[in-house]
């Protein structure tokens, strides 16, 4: 076959279907040059989901008359000096030439301190000529008609409604990032959105509110690390707090939405057993470190990053949210506040739902109907109520207030001075031994059981340097192996923990964790795991009568240990009920 050369007008469209993968893509590389040329406030409109129109009007520096042409060129840009030190959202000068060579595009910009504005078109690749216009100051950008030059692409579009939906999550994302600028979001196939310019110290906490709503807020810990430069700040939600997916998880590296594979399993990692597994937390996490220590130029999109040190940046995620969980008090949704007053509602104010399954601790299944129905009777006074003796007046203002009464064996109801605590006492106890095993792992590290005979384990020369090179972290979790050759190592002592393991296993799956994060947590993570269901069969069983002293030690120790808001398996240990609302369900207020 005979090599040719591709015409320019092949090469935009090819190339367009790289960075243009619906019109929230327009919508981010648009908004993305708007906030790169200083822009304080940025209007978004779409029609028909973006596919019949999106135009981004800003304030920003705007384009020069006889830069017009050329911005709408291929690989021409204002931004990129070198690939080393990348401080723009954009760099590569594909976004324009991309989408006019798939759409109509028409740009009117007046530069900042210019007389007049000026204007130019591209359509499906066809650049008109440079004509004036009429603007005040900035620019806007209107793509109309997308992927009329390229139909095939619009086969791939979802509903207006989805594609609506999309828009608007690129345009919360940049606007978390960049708190000091106004957008504005409207259109005829949308909800309009207004987020006002936010400054001072408290910026980012505003806009987070303005974002994603006070009951985020209302659930979060703030975040705030550093490690050898690279530094991470935000507000990561309580794990009581879950979702049903990953989509309340906002990210950000030097300013950038991203969705990065190593800081979702850092994430993840960090809620380990403070969550279900089929939960997700919410957060919004930023990330500031040298541009020289990321690089952004690893997909078209620009949405995925390179670390230079990726065990770094994860291992300071896992501790930072670790450490923030384990220094506030103990914290419990107010989600799961509200849904219990509205499940207390005489008829249940709460939306109907079917029974579900709740797994007793023993393993079996029961279903809980929920205490608006029928069996909320269960909850009257009874034989198996135990009061307290009187609250003390100073308990009252502790966190988890004083105890009054224990209900049916298994429930502590505390008063505090504005409301009531019910602690699931096996849950919260549940909790209290886990974190006291792993203080004991961690101050004494675990007992080891030498092997009778040494397990030798084949590995590939690269694996078994990287397991020697942490020889000393491996020994201190109760691992002990050393080089048996050039291609494998010998396993002389595991942890007792573990008893009879596959430590060749064991062993391959660490490798496998250091070749990837170049760190492992594996064993740590099996060690605590079998610290978790030592301590669901260690703690206080439902069904056990407590003496009034036993419950306030009970609440005093949640108050001081880390965590002690879910049990291990991420249920939550207590539910705290304002006056205020218990009040408004008898119509007080």
């Amino acid at each position: 076959m005979t090599i040719r050369r591709l015409s320019e007008d092949l090469v935009n469209r090819i190339a367009a279907g790289e960075v243009i993968e619906r019109p929230a893509s327009v919508a981010k590389e648009l908004v993305e040059n708007a906030i790169d040329a200083g822009a304080t406030r940025i209007e978004v409109a779409t029609a028909a989901g973006g596919a019949a129109l999106v135009r981004v009007t800003d304030d920003g520096g705007g384009i020069a008359r006889d830069e017009l042409a050329l911005a709408v060129e291929r690989h021409c840009t204002s931004k990129l000096t070198s690939l080393d030190d990348i401080r723009s959202l954009g760099f590569r000068g594909e976004a324009l030439a991309a989408i006019g060579a798939a759409a109509r595009l028409a740009i009117v910009s007046r530069q900042r301190g210019a007389a007049e504005a000026y204007g130019i078109s591209v359509e499906a690749g066809r650049i008109s000529k440079v004509s004036p216009a009429a603007l005040s100051a900035g620019t806007r950008i209107e793509v109309r008609d997308l992927f009329f030059a390229t139909p095939a692409r619009l086969k791939f579009l979802k509903s207006e409604r989805s594609e609506a939906a999309a828009v608007t999550e690129v345009v919360k994302r940049l606007a978390l990032a960049h708190p000091e600028v106004r957008f504005a979001l409207a259109g005829s196939d949308r909800t309009s959105l207004d987020y006002p310019a936010a400054s001072g110290a408290d910026a980012r906490l505003a806009r987070i509110g303005q974002v994603l709503g006070r009951e985020f807020a209302e659930n979060a810990v703030a975040v705030d690390a550093e490690r050898e430069g690279v530094r991470l700040t935000g507000f990561a939600g309580l794990p009581s707090y879950a979702r049903a997916n990953s989509l309340a998880q906002f990210l950000f590296v030097n300013g950038r939405p991203v969705r990065d594979r190593l800081l979702l399993a850092a994430i993840r990692a960090a809620y380990a057993d403070l969550m279900k597994r089929d939960r997700f937390p919410a957060a919004a996490l930023f990330i500031d470190l040298p541009a020289r220590e990321v690089d952004v130029n690893v997909h078209p999109t620009k949405a995925e990053i390179r670390f230079r040190d990726p065990g770094l940046v994860r291992g300071l995620v896992i501790g930072a949210l670790r450490e923030a969980f384990g220094t506030n008090r103990p914290r419990g949704s107010t989600a799961a506040a509200g849904a219990t007053i509205a499940a207390f509602r005489p008829g249940g104010t709460a939306a109907p739902r079917p029974a579900e399954p709740v797994w007793r601790y023993d393993g079996s299944a029961a279903v809980a109907p929920g205490f608006a129905e029928a069996a909320q009777a269960a909850f009257a006074i009874a034989p198996s109520a135990r009061a307290a003796a009187e609250p003390a007046p100073a308990a009252l203002d502790l966190p988890l207030g004083a105890p009054v009464a224990q209900v049916h064996e298994n429930y502590v109801v505390a008063q505090t001075r504005d409301g009531l605590v019910i602690v699931d006492q096996h849950a919260a106890h549940e909790r209290l031994v886990y974190e006291a095993l792993k203080r004991g792992l961690a101050a004494r590290g675990p007992a080891r059981q030498i092997l009778l005979i040494p397990e030798i384990v084949e590995l590939a020369g690269d694996d078994v340097d990287r397991l020697a090179a942490r020889a000393e972290e491996l020994a201190a979790l109760g691992l002990v192996l050393e080089r048996f050759g050039p291609g494998a190592v010998a396993v002389r002592e595991t942890p007792s923990m573990l008893g009879v393991i596959d430590a060749g296993a064991l062993v391959r799956d660490l490798a496998e964790e250091l070749a990837e994060w170049e760190r492992s947590d594996s064993l740590k993570d099996r060690l605590w795991a079998v610290a978790s269901r030592m301590a669901c069969h260690g703690s206080v069983r439902a069904g056990r009568r407590l003496k009034p002293a036993e419950m306030d030690a009970l609440l005093r120790e949640m108050e001081a240990t880390p965590n002690s808001a879910t049990c291990n398996h991420g249920r939550p240990t207590y539910i705290e009920l304002k006056l205020a609302d218990i009040e408004r369900l008898f119509g007080r207020r």
